[in-house]
This record gives structure tokens, C-alpha cells and sequence, in this order.
């Protein structure tokens, strides 16, 4: 089954000609505007929902902290991802919203002008969030799950826009 977002006729270029991996060049690509959207879910029981919101997990503020730690791992994408281009971000934002009765929808947005999209870095940021959120409630609630973590929109760059639908 093809992938919906999947360019047909787009090559790998994380690869050269004897098929190692390799850094894409991007010094001839023209700076343009770019961002990036990601989403993803972490579901728990509710009643650690509840505590959450009630601010009564004793590890502080989770969601708070979630949100910080999200935004350092889009800052540091490249430290994590071999690949990847380190970026001078514009803006990084991550929300995470509580939906009863079990489960913490996480959004980031990351910007900049430059050669090279920033999906990496959304998706790192949504997925730091994430588990951020896992590592300060683990003791009360072992068997949170991570979901649905993917890009929901791109702009900018040669491809233009991309939407999720």
C-alpha cells in the first residue's frame, strides 16, 4: 500500500551514487519561508488525565515541561537525527491539550528561512513532548501509549505545500 503523503516520482537523496548515506547538499537550493506541522497523541488512563490537570503529579508542571522539552528537541534535531541539517529555527512551538477522558493531543509548529524543510524538526519536538510526558507520570501509569505522531502540513521549499488530510 503506497504511502498518501508519498511523492511518486520524488528519488531518495539521502544516499549517493555507490548508495551510502549521505548529507544532501543544499548549499544551491534558494532560501524560502518554511514550516512544518506535527501531531501526535499520548493516551493514559484517565485518572492520570485527572492529575495531570489537577497539577498533582509530583514531578511539577508535566504538561508545562513537556511543552520546554519539546521545544529544545526541535532545537537540537540534528544532534539526534545523523542526517539531518542543524538548523537556525525562527520559531518552535509546541501545544499540548488535555482531551477527557484520556489522552494529551500534542502539536508542534517549527519555522525558518533557509534551504531545508523543517519536518524533522516537528516531529522530534512532538515526539520529546511525548515521552517527556511519559517520563513524569511512568510511576503511576506504566501503560501510557504514544500514537499518531506525523507530519500534518509542510510549506515552502521546490515541493511547496503539503497537507494531511
Amino acid at each position: 500500500m503506497a504511502d498518501q503523503g508519498a511523492d511518486q516520482g520524488a528519488e531518495l537523496t539521502h544516499f549517493d551514487a555507490q548508495g551510502r548515506a549521505a548529507m544532501v547538499d543544499v548549499s544551491a537550493k534558494d532560501e524560502t519561508a518554511r514550516v512544518a506541522t506535527a501531531r501526535g497523541r499520548i493516551v493514559m488512563e484517565p485518572a492520570t488525565l485527572a492529575k495531570i490537570q489537577a497539577g498533582q503529579m509530583g514531578k511539577g508542571d508535566v504538561l508545562g515541561v513537556a511543552r520546554l522539552a519539546g521545544i529544545m528537541a526541535a532545537k537540537r534535531t540534528a544532534d539526534l537525527i545523523p542526517l539531518c541539517h542543524p538548523l537556525a529555527l525562527s520559531k518552535v512551538t509546541v501545544d499540548l491539550v488535555p482531551v477527557e477522558p484520556d489522552a494529551v493531543e500534542i502539536e508542534a509548529t517549527v519555522k525558518l528561512v533557509g534551504r531545508t524543510g523543517v519536518e524533522m524538526e516537528a516531529l522530534t519536538a512532538v515526539s520529546v513532548a511525548a515521552l517527556t510526558v511519559y517520563d513524569m507520570c511512568k510511576a503511576i501509569d506504566r501503560g501510557m501509549r504514544i500514537e499518531g505522531i506525523r507530519v500534518v502540513l509542510k510549506e515552502g521549499g521546490k515541493s511547496g505545500r503539503f497537507e494531511a488530510a
